[in-house]
């Protein structure tokens, strides 16, 4: 499983950003491969959603479950299918704005993408990253 850490001030209250978050549509907004969300239902722990993402030219599709719900404090959810993958949002107040803390665990297809592909994917997923905190922060500061 590989990992991905990224912390981010953004000069927004902590319970925009939280919201922002935790609705499922925005995320084709801020995660640069997202193509498609889709079948959201519910809210808080057990809200779900269907999504493809696309990784190396190929497209994943998946399902997303909310596992921790934890108002303007954490999200964390579950994503399984095309791509298995945790996401763990930690928020807390920081000088008047929101400190964001995302940490990501996945497993990369080898067998689809190979094993010569890996480490180039591996290095645009942090890049991935470090665009999506800063489209979370553009979108919430703008």
């Amino acid at each position: 499983m590989e990992k991905v850490e990224r912390t981010i001030t953004i000069n927004a209250p902590v319970d925009k950003v939280f919201n922002y978050i935790a609705d499922p549509m925005t995320g084709i907004d801020w995660v640069p491969s997202m193509t498609n969300v889709k079948d959201v239902s519910g809210s808080g722990v057990g809200q779900y959603h269907r999504w493809t993402y696309k990784m190396a030219g190929i497209l994943f599709d998946g399902e997303t479950t909310t596992t921790e719900h934890v108002p303007n404090e954490r999200i964390v959810t579950q994503s399984k299918g095309g791509l298995t993958s945790t996401f763990i949002f930690d928020f807390g107040a920081h000088d008047g704005g929101t400190m964001l803390k995302l940490v990501i665990e996945y497993t990369i297809p080898v067998p689809v993408i190979g094993k010569l592909a890996e480490k180039i994917v591996l290095k645009r997923n942090e890049r991935e990253a470090d665009l999506a905190m800063t489209n979370i922060k553009e979108a919430m500061e703008g």
